[in-house]
């Protein structure tokens, strides 16, 4: 339609004079839809080939159509059927035999808008289309939009006809209803305070404990219905003849009132709906501290100050939780020094994959963000099983005096077996006599034996807490009787020993004075003293398994043994028995002897090993037995 227009204007402009023909018409005719409009046209045409009465006949056509074959919107030829229903709202009114081709348009309609042009015939030589000089009918509306503020307000409408002097009106209320809008969201910080204008953005910080009032206001006709929502849950409706206001009350915020609070206002001819997400802020709250399995599943919670048991050698992973808003940031503590987290991007994770001696102490997991901080301490204690140290027993006059120490954690409780009886605490008779002591981890334990002691004597140490036990055999005495009887009743084993020993001697000597002689160095005095073969049999057993990685001194002072326990250390993995004994004297001439006495000979020890042997198995299961000497 818009290029229609275009074209009669550009067809419009100075009277066509082609060949003689002209035409004059309004480029652009307005009318109001539903009324009539007269438009004033005239042509002239060359005056050749007709005759004073011969007919002059006129058609208006919608731009476009094919005026040979197509129907006119108006003529004055009775021959030719219009287009236009009813026929009579195009009139040609004007008489193109006196160069008139005026046009009466009634009731015009919207689809009447478009360009026209003209043709006139009058003899055989008069047949011209006017398609350079169009006119454009536009049909227009009278229309009155009402607004939202014109409800209420008073509506005239009047028609004059001015030339013929009359003129109509009629006034009408206007009631405009119309979709809620202009639905605004505000906000009081406390009770009395005055709204705050809304914000840009639709998001909302608060803290927790604070006072706050949303106000909710829509525009709309008739009223529509106000309601407040958090989430998916309705928390409060208006009325629906109501003032088109809604307040929510949240008089104190707490962390659960955080999410998406919406107003939605609704009536019969729609609705509008404004969102707010109100962030509620805190400090770190409910920390908690777990105890992880492997798979994250949760094996104990751990209150503030709680102490921690772990066997060393064990993993441990801890689990700390808050809540908080904004996030905490987590870290844990150590003695004072910060541990790096095992996983960065979950640093509430606390992995000791292997726990140590070092690992014992205060371990803090602290929870912290900008409005506050919260921790929670534990405990970590560090056990383990028992460890014998040090077992050793020794003649003092006619007695025996054994010792024990043991270190674990928790503290160790040691006690003797002599034969089947136990003897343990701080206890004596005309027999023995007990005396133990502890400090920190140590426990320390001696045994005082007097008198004869029986034969078949079997003593050990036992020491054990909640995670173990180790025992240890420290005295073992033939079935046979004392130690000198046992010596005497094996004499003939001693002398078959000492005579191997003896030839051993010779030969080790006679090769070492040929070395002198030739030397020229002149031998060494003999010894003077007397060897003795047995004065007491010590045993030393294998310590049993411990935790994983423990030393086998104490790493720190607070580790050292205790006054009281002694400081021999074990031999491990060794089971060969060693005999030493010393060089037997020989007899002497007088001269011999008299050189003797001059110069003493040189003292020579041979050592026999017999390696191989298998360790006495005695009754008690918890011995183990990997190295006897012979003193």
């Amino acid at each position: 339609m818009l290029l229609l227009m275009l074209l009669a204007l550009l067809w419009g402009g100075s009277p066509a004079q082609d060949l003689g023909f002209s035409l004059q018409v309004q480029r652009v005719v307005m009318v109001q839809e539903g009324l009539c409009v007269r438009v004033p046209c005239t042509l002239s045409y060359p005056e050749r080939g007709w005759m004073e009465d011969t007919p002059a006949l006129g058609y208006w056509f919608l731009a476009g159509t094919d005026s040979s074959v197509g129907r006119p919107v108006a003529t004055n030829d009775q021959n030719r059927a219009v287009r236009t229903v009813p026929q009579d709202r195009f009139q040609l009114v004007g008489d193109p035999q006196k160069w008139s081709c005026s046009l009466l348009i009634k009731e015009a309609q919207m689809e009447d808008s478009a360009p026209y042009f003209f043709r006139v015939e009058r003899g055989r030589h008069v047949q011209y289309n006017f398609v350079k000089n169009p006119f454009y009918l536009q049909v227009t509306v009278l229309t009155l939009t009402p607004r939202p503020q014109d409800h209420g307000t008073h509506l005239t409408c009047r028609v004059d006809f001015s030339r013929k002097g009359v003129s109509t009106e009629r006034t009408v209320r206007l009631n405009v209803a119309y979709a809620p809008k202009d639905l605004v969201i505000s906000v009081s910080r406390a009770n009395t305070s005055a709204l705050e204008p809304p914000a840009h953005s639709p998001h909302l910080e608060a803290e927790k404990g604070q006072f706050l009032r949303l106000h909710c206001a829509a525009d709309s006709q008739p009223p529509a219905t106000l309601s407040w929502a958090l989430e998916d849950r309705v928390l409060l409706r208006s009325h629906p003849q109501g003032s088109g206001t809604l307040e929510l009350v949240l008089p104190g915020l707490k962390p659960g009132d955080s999410g998406c609070y919406t107003c939605r206002a609704e009536n019969r001819l729609g609705s509008q709906s404004r969102t707010l997400d109100l962030s509620v802020q805190y400090a770190p709250e409910n920390l908690r501290v777990m105890t992880l399995h492997a798979n994250r599943t949760v094996l104990e919670n751990l209150r503030n100050g709680t102490s921690l048991p772990v066997l060393e050698g064990q993993s441990l992973r801890l689990l700390c939780v808050t809540h908080s808003n904004p996030p905490a940031r987590l870290s844990w503590v150590l003695g004072g020094q910060t541990l790096s987290p095992f996983q960065p991007a979950d640093p509430g994770i606390l992995e000791l994959p292997q726990i140590q001696m070092e690992h014992e102490g205060d371990l803090t997991c602290q929870a912290q963000n900008t409005l506050g901080s919260q921790h929670v301490s534990l405990h970590l204690s560090v056990v383990y099983p028992p460890r014998l140290l040090s077992p050793s027993c020794s003649w003092e006059g006619e007695g025996l005096h054994c010792s024990c120490s043991s270190r674990a954690q928790p503290a160790p409780t040691l006690r003797w077996r002599l034969g089947e009886g136990l003897l343990e605490g701080n206890h004596s008779n005309a027999s023995w006599t007990i005396t133990s002591s502890s400090a920190g981890p140590w426990a320390n334990s001696s045994l005082s034996l007097s008198g004869p002691l029986g034969s078949g004597l079997r003593l050990s140490c036992e020491a054990r807490n909640a995670h173990g036990k180790q025992s240890a055999a420290l005295l073992l005495l033939p079935d046979k009787g004392l130690i000198s009887k046992a010596f005497a009743d094996g004499t003939f084993l001693g002398i078959g020993i000492m005579t191997l020993l003896f030839l051993c001697l010779l030969l080790v000597m006679k090769t070492l004075k040929k070395k002198q002689t030739q030397a020229g160095t002149p031998p060494r005095p003999r010894a003077t003293r007397r060897s003795t073969i047995l004065d007491y049999i010590n045993v030393f057993p294998n310590p049993r398994p411990l935790a994983q990685n423990r030393k086998a001194t104490p790493s720190s002072p607070s580790q050292a043994p205790p006054p009281g326990a002694h400081s021999l250390e074990f031999k491990k993995n060794q089971k060969e028995l060693h005999v030493v004994a010393h060089t037997c004297p020989r007899p002497k001439s007088f001269s011999q002897a008299s050189e003797s006495e001059n110069n003493q000979e040189e003292l020579h020890y041979a050592t026999l090993h017999f390696s191989g042997l298998r360790p006495w198995e005695p009754k008690d299961t918890y011995s183990e037995y990997a190295d006897i000497k012979f003193h």
